[in-house]
């Protein structure tokens, strides 16, 4: 039996989306599924605390180059030649995360997220802009009219404020997190103890 993995997450990291791309390969490999979980990453910074990196190592020396290598070899290891810093970034994903509730209620959350991500990870469009969400969206073949509607509903709001909420209360601080069973990993790098993680799991089951 293979455990409940989840993959919480924010299209304002490009971490996220460098996992997003990964994890197809995982769920191969192991057979595990991924349950991918919709997290406002700016609420998850103010009740943790925690500030982005390009914040908080500011001022440390040869800390940003040193995270700017292993991106590089993260992209080389994993063939992500597609992958294009935004050039809008940061962007305030509170819209595309509330779109990601609403694509999830009507059945379209893996359509959804894969053109979210590659938007803003690969096509460097500005994802903060209603204009730009529903032309992204429709492009795709999703009712991005509907969508952007329906993220102006209070339920959509409250489940997002939920997920984060129950994501930090779990010990989210960050984004990408994944949980194995109850067991948490933190960010990209933490993917092949995940794996080994379902496969412990599914061992020990």
């Amino acid at each position: 039996m293979t455990p409940k993995v989840e993959f919480h997450f924010d299209f304002g990291s490009p971490n996220a989306y460098f996992a997003h791309r990964v994890i197809p390969d995982i769920e191969q490999r192991t057979g595990a599924k991924f349950t991918y979980v919709p997290i406002l990453l700016g609420g998850v910074f103010k009740l943790t605390n925690n500030q982005p990196p390009m914040v908080a190592f500011k001022d440390v020396k040869n800390k940003q180059d040193y995270q700017k290598l292993e991106v590089v070899r993260f992209i080389k290891k994993h063939r992500l030649a597609k992958f294009r810093f935004n050039p809008h970034f940061p962007v305030n994903t509170v819209q595309v995360m509330r779109g990601a509730i609403a694509a999830d209620g009507d059945g379209a959350l893996a359509d959804y997220v894969e053109t979210v991500f590659r938007c803003m990870w690969e096509e460097g469009r500005k994802m903060d802009d209603a204009q730009v969400i529903r032309a992204a969206l429709d492009e795709a073949g999703l009712d991005g009219a509907r969508i952007l509607a329906r993220i102006q509903e209070q339920e959509v709001k409250d489940a997002l404020l939920r997920n984060t909420e129950s994501s930090v209360a779990r010990g989210t601080f960050g984004a990408p997190t994944f949980f194995v069973g109850e067991e948490i990993f933190f960010g990209k790098d933490r993917l092949r103890d995940v794996e080994e993680e379902i496969e412990a799991a599914k061992a020990r089951a």
